[in-house]
């Protein structure tokens, strides 16, 4: 009796999340396990109502708690996935995803979620399956199509993400995210683009300031594609404002994290691994590119862009600050057992790289942590992408980040932007002059476009590889990319993006002027 009652109390608990009322329904759960606390359908909503309050922790002791008392909910092992997910414990998430799918569940919200679980932790291609199947189960929800496109775009399939992400914005025209993807997919023309639609759905006097960065941004790639360049520029700026004024960024973090992580180098004396091969520097470089080189070598594997690093250096550090990347945490990881850093990186990136093979971790701020790499893993080889300082201030500036990384946040202002870049370039020059030419290079992303196979010779020999011709045919390499550049990099080198800034003249005055006041010189 007593199930019978807590299942009626928690099938109303349940509609109530779904509307929202988390407060009365966190006190039915509550009433129900008072009357029976092995109830696992209540444990899991708990799990869900502290997910949602970004509790995460919490919610991962209750949805364990769910999956103890019922190990064939198949929801509750995604949704332990997905909470595993945002407390950066990807091996784990993933093997709550197996759990999950291995129930065979048939719900539309346990198979997306399944999806995005094995798409956040690098699987893209056994993703895909899981949101195919729960759009065609509930082909009205436009989040699972969203889903599905970014998937497609990621392995390749750029006509099908363009299906799903027309298919999402059908079922909800102020979908803001699909439209900032959408139009990132294709090129933009006179005949063919959403101007009209954009303009309208733009209000930078919104309350949430995301919309409008989003259609902004959608904006400007319009009219750059259309090569009105000025407006394109001043879209941008436009968009970002509001998300500007909101963060109140100062710069004052990111000049301690330099100054910081100028101070790490020292001895390589931690775990022998030759296995990574680090690709750093600013986003939007060529760091995607070179990963591709690198990756199209059949001794090379790609493990996608990795925060591993940062999060073990912080775990084993236990500094109390609640950022991954800070000062403090810089300071106490120089006094690590530097074996055990990197024993337990490498170890972190399984199943995606294999015992004594080769892969790239292509996380570009792992620029600030190379000097505490070399001493954690004297052998692993770090390639930092260099590009002409504007164009690579320009590429910052125009990309639009995940809002909920903290780290660029300097990507708001364009002169904030530059200043960042000459932080940036000031710590490369350290690097240069502090590890090892054997450990540490630099690829300028011109001299790469100028000469490919030069520049990729070089790049093989230092990473300590036998040439590869189908490193030059890189554009054909069918692993999944999850990055900005995910379209650019399945076409062939060109120049088109070089000398890009010299196109939006006087606007990009403030970044220069920052720039000729630090000594550095566009080209």
């Amino acid at each position: 009796m007593i199930a019978i009652v807590a299942d009626t109390t928690l099938d109303r608990a349940e509609h109530l999340l779904a509307q929202g009322a988390a407060r009365e329904a966190h006190a039915l759960c509550l009433d129900a396990l008072r009357r029976d606390p092995g109830v696992a359908q209540a444990w899991f909503l708990l799990g869900i109502i502290a997910a949602e309050h970004g509790n995460h922790g919490k919610a991962a002791e209750l949805l364990e708690k769910a999956t103890a008392l019922a190990p064939a909910m198949a929801r509750a092992h995604a949704h332990l996935g997905r909470t595993l997910v945002a407390l950066n414990r990807q091996d784990l998430a993933r093997q709550a995803a197996d759990r999950a799918a291995s129930l065979s569940p048939g719900d539309a919200l346990t198979l997306d979620t399944i999806g995005v679980v094995y798409s956040r932790t690098g699987f893209h291609d056994r993703a895909i399956g899981f949101f195919e199947r729960a759009f065609t189960l509930q082909p009205s929800n436009a989040s699972f199509a969203y889903n599905l496109a970014s998937a497609r775009q990621f392995i390749g399939d750029f006509a099908g993400a363009e299906t799903a992400y027309a298919a999402a914005l059908d079922l909800d025209p102020g979908y803001y995210k699909a439209w900032s993807s959408r139009v990132v997919l294709t090129k933009q023309t006179l005949e063919r683009n959403f101007a009209a639609q954009l303009e309208a759905l733009f209000d930078p006097s919104a309350n949430d300031p995301d919309p409008a960065l989003h259609v902004g941004h959608a904006l400007a790639k319009t009219y750059e594609d259309l090569g009105d360049h000025p407006t394109s520029l001043s879209w941008l700026n436009r968009a970002k404002a509001a998300k500007r004024r909101q963060l109140a960024y100062d710069g004052a973090d990111d000049v301690a994290i330099f100054a910081a992580a100028a101070r790490t180098a020292g001895k390589g004396e931690g775990d022998p691994s030759n296995e990574p091969i680090f690709v750093v520097g600013l986003p939007r470089t060529g760091t995607t590119l070179v990963d591709r080189i690198l990756s199209s070598h059949p001794e090379v594997t790609s493990a996608g862009e990795l925060s591993n690093f940062a999060l073990i250096a912080k775990r084993m550090t236990g500094t109390p600050s609640n950022r991954v990347l800070d000062a403090e945490t810089l300071k106490a990881a120089t006094s690590l057992d530097m074996a055990a850093l990197g024993r337990a990186y490498i170890d972190s990136t399984r199943p995606l790289t294999t015992p004594g093979g080769r892969f790239v971790d292509k996380m570009p701020l792992n620029a600030i942590y190379a000097g505490l790499i070399h001493r954690a893993l004297p052998n692993a080889r770090i390639v930092c992408l260099r590009r002409d300082p504007m164009d690579s201030v320009l590429s910052n500036y125009r990309q639009l980040f995940a809002t909920g990384f903290s780290y660029y946040n300097y990507a708001y202002d364009l002169a904030d932007t530059a200043r960042y870049y000459v932080q940036f370039d000031r710590l490369v020059a350290h690097w240069r002059h502090t590890l090892p030419t054997d450990r540490f290079t630099e690829v300028a992303y011109e001299d790469l476009i100028a000469d490919q196979e030069g520049e990729t010779r070089r790049l093989l020999s230092f990473c300590g590889l036998n040439w590869d011709e189908r490193c030059l045919a890189f554009h054909e390499n069918p692993n999944p990319v999850a990055t900005a550049s995910s379209v650019q990099v399945r076409s062939p080198l060109h120049s088109g993006s070089i000398g890009r800034w010299k196109r939006y003249g006087d606007a990009v005055e403030p970044a220069l002027a920052v720039l000729r006041g630090a000594g550095i010189a566009p080209q």
